[in-house]
């Protein structure tokens, strides 16, 4: 109407921001037909060309679809679920499959997947004792081809109140004698990139046996965090820490060097005579500096959370059955995180290769 009004294309287009050749093309469709729709200014032929066209394409995907029209709902769902260029709709029609059934199928087959993952998450918490969190868990199902976020774990895990031992961890401090003895600490917090049966660890704990406390003794090759030894008895002694060495089945000249804290059970004729027999040299933390220690330290730390706490053990052969059980786990199946989360065994198998 501004055209015909007067208004010159060159103003419009200034007015509007529109090019000149849209101007006249519109001036020239509605001069024809009374309309701006391209569509309702198009010749017959044009017309027809646009109908066939549809109708190549739409034979072109029936012709796609075709082969798969006599399969079952559950090969068609798997078709619809492959598509790349056919909508949902348009394929339902073709397969003769009402696209409610399509999407109650894969729900179904979704929820299903979803109630698998669960379980799987349930077993390997339970199997590892419940002391798995969602980062070993998450570990343990990539190795089965299972990829799941960390944050989809922990959903899982917060609905099936799945609690890894870990989440209330307590520690109870006691003091003990302490060693003096002018012996240098020759490790120095080197605890890494240690050659097999090199340098051993100790430390000794406590743990609750009926009314009485009783102590365990841990023996550990810092080249995989293996623990070659172990004990278990009622007396905090040397006694206990050599029989810890009477459970090694390694060759006891090839240790390099035996590292412990200062604790006064250390300091005996007992461990000097293994040390001399043996000839390898002695090291000890420095005082009050549980750090020098530091992988004994989480070793044990680690055991009781995963051993210790909440048992209830009726006599010492109870407590050395189990203590018998954990070790053999915690060497043999346990995934470690210092260890590219291998069970220390497996690392070690893997590394002498």
């Amino acid at each position: 109407m501004l055209y015909k009004n007067g208004k010159s294309v060159i103003n419009l287009g200034q007015e509007y921001n529109l090019p000149k050749p849209t101007i006249y093309s519109w001036v020239k469709n509605y001069n024809n037909s009374g309309s701006f729709k391209a569509k309702d200014n198009r010749t017959l032929e044009e017309n027809e060309i646009i109908t066939l066209r549809k109708e190549l394409k739409d034979l072109k995907m029936e012709n796609d679809i075709f082969k798969a029209s006599r399969n079952d709902n559950g090969q068609k769902i798997t078709i619809i679920n492959n598509k790349t260029k056919y909508s949902v709709r348009k394929i339902c029609k073709i397969l003769g499959l009402s696209k409610s059934t399509y999407y109650y199928q894969t729900n179904k087959c979704i929820n299903k997947q979803v109630n698998n993952y669960e379980q799987e998450i349930i077993s390997t918490f339970n199997k590892s004792r419940k002391i798995y969190g969602a980062r070993k868990i998450k570990v343990i199902l990539n190795r089965k081809d299972i990829i799941l976020s960390r944050r989809k774990i922990r959903f899982f895990m917060i609905k099936n109140n799945l609690v890894s031992k870990y989440t209330k961890l307590k520690y109870h401090n006691h003091k003990t004698t302490v060693n003096n003895d002018q012996i240098n600490n020759i490790l120095n917090r080197q605890f890494n990139n240690k050659k097999p049966n090199e340098v051993i660890v100790s430390d000794l704990t406590y743990v609750q046996v009926g009314a009485k406390w009783h102590y365990i003794c841990l023996l550990i090759d810092l080249f995989n965090r293996e623990i070659i030894g172990y004990s278990a008895g009622p007396n905090k002694t040397a006694e206990l820490v050599q029989q810890a060495f009477h459970k090694i089945t390694r060759p006891l000249n090839q240790i390099t060097l035996f590292h412990t804290d200062r604790g006064n059970e250390f300091k005996n004729k007992i461990i000097d005579e293994i040390l001399i027999t043996f000839n390898f040299k002695r090291s000890l933390s420095n005082k009050g500096c549980p750090y020098d220690n530091a992988v004994a330290e989480t070793t044990y730390k680690t055991f009781k959370t995963e051993f210790i706490k909440g048992k209830k053990f009726k006599n010492l052969t109870q407590l050395k059955y189990e203590f018998f059980d954990f070790v053999h786990w915690y060497n043999n199946i346990r995934i470690h995180g210092s260890l590219n989360y291998l069970s220390p065994v497996t690392f070690r198998k893997q590394m002498s290769i």
